[in-house]
C-alpha cells in the first residue's frame, strides 16, 4: 500500500508585500523631541550664534514675566528668531494637515492644495494686494493676509460651485475644476506681477511667491496659532470619516457617513487653512504633497495615526528647511519654496520608486 503524504507548503521568509507600519505613539514622541531640538537650533544658529542655554534662558525669562536683560541677545532671540521658528513649525504642521485632508478628499495620495486651485487663489489675492499697494492695510483693513484669505475663500466657492453643477459630486470633477481654475488664476497672477510698479516691488512679489518666513513677528502668529490647532482638532474628529472616504462614496455611505457633508467640511477647512498659511508664509510648494505621502508609507493610511504624525513631521521639516534658508548663503536668504522643492522632489521620487518596485 502506498501512502501519500502532503507536506505543508514552505513559507518564504517574507512573502507579505504589505508595508511595515511603525507604531504611531513612539514615532510621535521621537518627532516631538526632534522638533524641540530643531526649534532650539533655529533660534541659536544664525549670523550671530547664541548658546542654547542662553536661548532657553531668554525664553524662560520672557515666559515667566521677568524683565529682559540688557544686550542684543534678548532682542535677537525673542523678537526675531523665536517668532520665525514658531511660524515655521505652524506652517509646516498646517501644510501637513492640509495635504492629508486633500488627499483623502479626492482619494489621490499625490494631491495637494495646488491641485484644487486654493493656493493659486490665495496667491492671487496676496499678489494683488502687493501690486495695488494694499499690503499695509488696504481696503477694509484687510492687508496682505486678508487679501490672501479672501482669495482662497473666493476660489473655494468657485471650485465648489463648478464641481457641484448638475447636482452630483465626484472627486474627478472637483480635481478638474480645481486644476482649470487654478491655472487661470496662476496666469492672472503672472499678469499682475508684470504690472508691478518698480523692480523692487516685482522682486518682492516673486520672492513671496516662492515662500518666505522673513516677515515673522509676534502679531503675525496670532491667526495661524489659532487656525492650525483648531483645524487639527476638527480633522482628527473626522478621522474615521476620512478613512471611510478612501473606500469609496457608496461604502462610506453604507458605514453611516454623510459623504456630501463631510466633503463640504473638508473643503471648507482646507480652504480656510490654506488661505491662512499662504497669507503668512507665501506659496510654499511640495510640503503638502510630500509630507502625508511619506508619513503614510511609515504609519499606514489610518487617519487617526496619519494626521498627528503628518503635522509633527511637517513642522519638523519646515523648521529644518528654514534653518537651511537662513544659513546656506552668507549674502542673502534663500526662498523657502526653492529648498522644499530641492529636498522634496528627489525624496519623493526615491520613495515612489521603492514603493512601485516592491509592488511589482
Amino acid at each position: 500500500m502506498i501512502v501519500s503524504v502532503t507536506l505543508p507548503a514552505r513559507k518564504s521568509p517574507r512573502t507579505d508585500s504589505r508595508p511595515r507600519v511603525v507604531p504611531a505613539a513612539p514615532l510621535a514622541a521621537v518627532l516631538a523631541a526632534a522638533l524641540l531640538l530643531a526649534l532650539t537650533a533655529a533660534v541659536a544658529w544664525g549670523s550671530t550664534s547664541i548658546p542654547p542655554g542662553e536661548v532657553w534662558g531668554v525664553v524662560w525669562r520672557r515666559l515667566s514675566g521677568e524683565p529682559p536683560r540688557p544686550g542684543t541677545d534678548d532682542l535677537i532671540v525673542w523678537q526675531l528668531r523665536v517668532p520665525r521658528a514658531v511660524l515655521a513649525a505652524l506652517v509646516g504642521a498646517g501644510l501637513g494637515l492640509v495635504g492629508t485632508a486633500v488627499q483623502a478628499l479626492v482619494r489621490n495620495p499625490l494631491a495637494d492644495p495646488y491641485l484644487l486651485g486654493i493656493s493659486n487663489g490665495a496667491s492671487l489675492g496676496a499678489v494683488g494686494a502687493i501690486v495695488l499697494g494694499l499690503g499695509a492695510g488696504g481696503a477694509l483693513g484687510l492687508g496682505l493676509s486678508g487679501a490672501a484669505f479672501v482669495g482662497a475663500l473666493a476660489t473655494f466657492a468657485l471650485v465648489w460651485t463648478v464641481a457641484r453643477r448638475g447636482g452630483g459630486f465626484a472627486p474627478l470633477r472637483l480635481v478638474l475644476a480645481g486644476v482649470a481654475i487654478g491655472q487661470f488664476l496662476s496666469g492672472f497672477t503672472s499678469y499682475l506681477v508684470l504690472q508691478a510698479g518698480d523692480e523692487q516691488q516685482t522682486h518682492s512679489v516673486l520672492f513671496w511667491l516662492m515662500g518666505s518666513l522673513g516677515g515673522a513677528n509676534w502679531p503675525l502668529l496670532a491667526v495661524p496659532a489659532v487656525a492650525v490647532p483648531a483645524a487639527a482638532l476638527l480633522l482628527q474628529a473626522r478621522a474615521r470619516g476620512l478613512n471611510a472616504l478612501l473606500m469609496g462614496d457608496e461604502t462610506a455611505a453604507g458605514l453611516g457617513v454623510d459623504v456630501v457633508r463631510l466633503r463640504r467640511e473638508l473643503f471648507t477647512v482646507t480652504s480656510l487653512l490654506t488661505g491662512v498659511l499662504v497669507a503668512v508664509s507665501g506659496a510654499i510648494a511640495f510640503v503638502a504633497l510630500m509630507v502625508p505621502h511619506v508619513c503614510r508609507l511609515v504609519v499606514g493610511g489610518d487617519h487617526r495615526r496619519l494626521l498627528p504624525i503628518s503635522a509633527l513631521f511637517g513642522a519638523l521639516l519646515m523648521v529644518v528647511v528654514d534653518i537651511v534658508c537662513r544659513t546656506a548663503m552668507d549674502t542673502q536668504e534663500l526662498p523657502v519654496g526653492v529648498v522644499t522643492s530641492l529636498i522634496g522632489a528627489p525624496a519623493l521620487l526615491y520613495l515612489l520608486d521603492r514603493r512601485l518596485g516592491s509592488a511589482s
